[in-house]
């Protein structure tokens, strides 16, 4: 058995590893998001594509109209006029409008996508209206509720020339605290806790910006025009364009959702299946290390159980490595817990069910992540938000059907 005990020390070396850069990423979203970003005010548009009415939508729209952000541009965009969105924004932009400071507020209606995502679709409709004294473009996500600094401090990572784009991300709030919520939560708090100080920042559309000039000279334009993920595509572009990402904690964002099962396992494999198409190593990651990660906790655990019924004299170490893969992910998880406590302090009455599930089932949720990436592993087809796609390739997507 001498061979368990190299990987037994390589397994548990990896582990304190792993750990140490949670607590890193955790240290930093505590020490950044509290900074004010006030020096730094590019003349800027927020862009907010909308489909449909979400949970919490009339919250979430007044939190764009209320950044505190002189002089900002804040644009929604939908398909059509049919669209349930569109009449209730009309509504908010009478009632916000003169309280805002927002110079100009539009409502755009963009038409059909036929080569790209609607979502896409509805970004590009916007960036071909912008004017030359633009410099930023800023998104967010009609699902997503900001805070009034959201719009100042996504843009200021934007001064320092060694970054590409600038990214928040979400935190699921269940709106209903049924089980596939509390899953929902959980499964999108370990991706969460990933974001740092680190090269390996991944953007999320729902909460992100760019220069208009990096965008324009890493032809982004014509990128999203033939694809079906903004964030997937727009990181794959800076990373190759030799930049970064920078992750923002101050606008990792609330966003209220209940889900049942099956409409938890149409999201899942969704955004699992356009990794895989627009970023296979990130989804080859994905799998890896969800799968290292299971077998460290379970497998580890058979063999000591094996170790103990055969008297081995490894005995100590069969045990230390379960030992290590338990205590470190039941860490991470309580650590995820107290920053998002932090971060979204208004919000804890809401998350103490999901915070207690996500402690208490870590080790559920790592097998149920793995499922969706699995089931992520076959076919190129989705469904999303009535639309439904064929994903030939990162550059390349069909629309096949549209019921919206």
């Amino acid at each position: 058995m001498q061979w368990y005990f190299y990987i037994a020390i390589l397994a548990i070396t990896s582990q304190l590893f792993f750990l140490v850069q949670m607590y890193r990423n955790y240290r930093y979203v505590l020490k950044k998001y509290k900074v004010d970003r006030n020096w730094y005010r590019p003349r800027a548009v927020m862009i907010v594509p909308c489909k449909g009415v979400d949970s919490a939508f009339e919250k979430n729209i007044a939190s764009f109209f209320n950044q505190d952000y002189k002089g900002f541009l804040l644009w929604f965009v939908v398909a059509d006029k049919d669209d349930p969105a569109y009449n209730k924004l009309s509504q908010l932009k009478k009632e916000l409008t003169t309280s805002s400071k927002a110079r100009d507020v539009q409502i755009f209606v963009a038409g059909q996508s036929r080569c790209c995502s609607q979502k896409l679709h509805n970004l590009l409709y916007c960036y071909n209206k912008i004017t030359d004294d633009i410099e930023v473009m800023a998104f967010a996500d009609s699902d997503a509720h900001i805070r009034k600094d959201w719009l100042s401090q996504i843009v200021y990572p934007l001064h320092n020339k060694k970054y590409g784009a600038s990214s928040g991300y979400r935190w699921f709030v269940p709106a209903k605290n049924n089980l596939a919520s509390l899953a929902l939560s959980a499964l999108n708090a370990k991706v969460a806790q990933l974001l740092g100080n680190t090269p390996f920042n991944q953007a999320w559309g729902g909460s992100m910006a760019i220069s208009v000039d990096n965008f324009r000279k890493m032809g982004l334009d014509k990128i999203w025009a033939k694809t079906v993920s903004d964030d997937l595509s727009l990181t794959y572009t800076v990373k190759k364009a030799g930049l970064r990402i920078a992750y923002v904690p101050a606008c990792l964002v609330a966003s209220y959702e209940s889900v049942n099962w099956l409409q938890l396992f149409e999201f899942g494999r969704r955004q699992f299946l356009i990794t895989r198409i627009s970023a296979p190593k990130v989804w080859l990651f994905a799998l890896f290390s969800n799968l290292y990660s299971i077998l460290g906790l379970w497998a580890g655990l058979l063999l000591a159980i094996y170790a103990y019924s055969s008297q081995s004299k490894y005995l100590g170490l069969f045990v230390v490595v379960p030992l290590i893969f338990f205590t470190g992910q039941l860490i991470r998880a309580i650590l995820r817990q107290r920053m998002i406590s932090k971060l979204l302090k208004d919000e804890q009455p809401k998350m103490k069910l999901a915070a207690a599930a996500d402690i208490l089932g870590f080790w559920l949720w790592s097998l149920l992540m793995l499922v969706l990436i699995i089931a992520s592993a076959f076919g190129r087809t989705i469904w999303w938000r009535g639309i439904k796609y064929k994903l030939i390739g990162p550059t390349e997507t069909i629309v096949l059907e549209n019921k919206s």
